[in-house]
């Protein structure tokens, strides 16, 4: 079969690093994108950077807006990033690090860039499962951004090149993610998932994002090879 261009959402973190491989392994010719939308700190885009280079990807695009004109979440504006939050609080309710609208806005400029390709494919590292609670990685949520998309598109419209968002985590747990990205050789030490590194890019160790990445690793079995800080 001809080698389908695809267009990925890459923040260099664990999940989107998995789905590259996962991408790449099923012969997609990958166009990342990642956003330096505002947040917090930049080493997430150096991530992204060293991994689109490590899976070789036809494109990897720096794409420049700024949330922080709106602010409303802990990574676009002056407000703590919670730590040491237990299981149960992160398996309820919608965090202050919740940016609000971030992967509509991120989908939008990936299917502008999918039309432009001809690609019929859009993949995002959605997590249903372990995950902070946001309600734009939720099944429902993809369901009808692509619904949408294939209704705002002249591929979509015109049923040429109809679009799928493609999801390939959404359903699995952090253990499983990470036993699907070491099946692929995924070198997660390039990786970065934390929300509020130290100033040299370690990993806290403390945020959200990074409890539930060392679950993962921890309930796989393996170490997480990703710097962290000593403390």
């Amino acid at each position: 079969m001809p080698i389908r261009p695809a267009v990925l959402l890459l923040s260099g973190g664990l999940d989107s690093t998995t789905m590259l491989a996962y991408a790449v392994h099923h012969g997609f010719d990958v166009h990342a994108m990642t956003f330096r939308y505002g947040q917090r700190h930049a080493f997430e885009i150096e991530a992204a950077r060293r991994v689109a280079t490590a899976f070789g990807v036809r494109d990897h695009v720096v794409v420049d807006i700024d949330l922080r004109t709106f602010g409303g979440s802990a990574l676009t504006s002056d407000i703590a990033v919670p730590k040491d939050r237990s299981a149960d609080a992160m398996a309820h309710g919608i965090p202050i690090t919740y940016v609000p609208a971030r992967n509509t806005i991120f989908l939008s400029f990936c299917l502008a860039w999918a039309e432009v390709l001809g690609a019929t494919d859009i993949f995002i590292g959605v997590n249903a499962l372990d995950y902070s609670g946001y309600p734009d990685c939720r099944p429902e949520y993809i369901a009808a951004y692509q619904h949408m998309a294939n209704l705002a598109t002249r591929g979509g419209v015109e049923g040429e090149t109809p679009l799928t968002i493609q999801t390939p985590l959404l359903h699995l747990t952090k253990r499983e993610i990470v036993e699907l990205g070491l099946s692929l050789g995924v070198d997660y030490g390039i990786t970065l998932s934390c929300y509020d590194p130290s100033p040299a890019g370690e990993a806290c160790g403390h945020c959200d994002a990074c409890r539930l990445r060392l679950k993962g690793f921890a309930e796989a079995g393996v170490t997480d090879p990703a710097p962290y800080t000593a403390a």
